[in-house]
């Protein structure tokens, strides 16, 4: 599954907005899922070459922001079970493993 244009531009600023809200650095993300603040970043932006790492991102802000007791910005985009989406290594995305 691609995202269309507009998905993209939505699933970006729901990115962003989720980021800010958890008040965390990049370099705390990154810390925390075992990678790199530039990946993070290319993450943030879709600039991916692994369709997982937006998925791995999005579990991870949701997880951080429920802890928090900061609501999330839904994902119009990012949705559903990803275990049922065939197109993905959903034990990829369970490893919380990017970049």
């Amino acid at each position: 599954m691609s995202l269309n244009q507009q998905q993209m531009i939505n699933t970006k600023i729901e990115f962003q907005e989720n980021f800010e809200r958890s008040g965390l650095s990049l370099e705390q993300i990154a810390a925390d899922l075992n990678t790199t603040a530039d990946v993070i970043a290319d993450t943030l932006a879709l600039n991916v070459s692994r369709i997982e790492d937006p998925w791995v991102l999005k579990n991870y802000l949701e997880a951080v922001l429920e802890q928090l007791g900061i609501t999330s910005v839904p994902f119009t985009a990012l949705v559903g079970d990803y275990h049922r989406h065939w197109f993905l290594n959903s034990r990829r995305i369970d490893k919380k493993k990017i970049g």
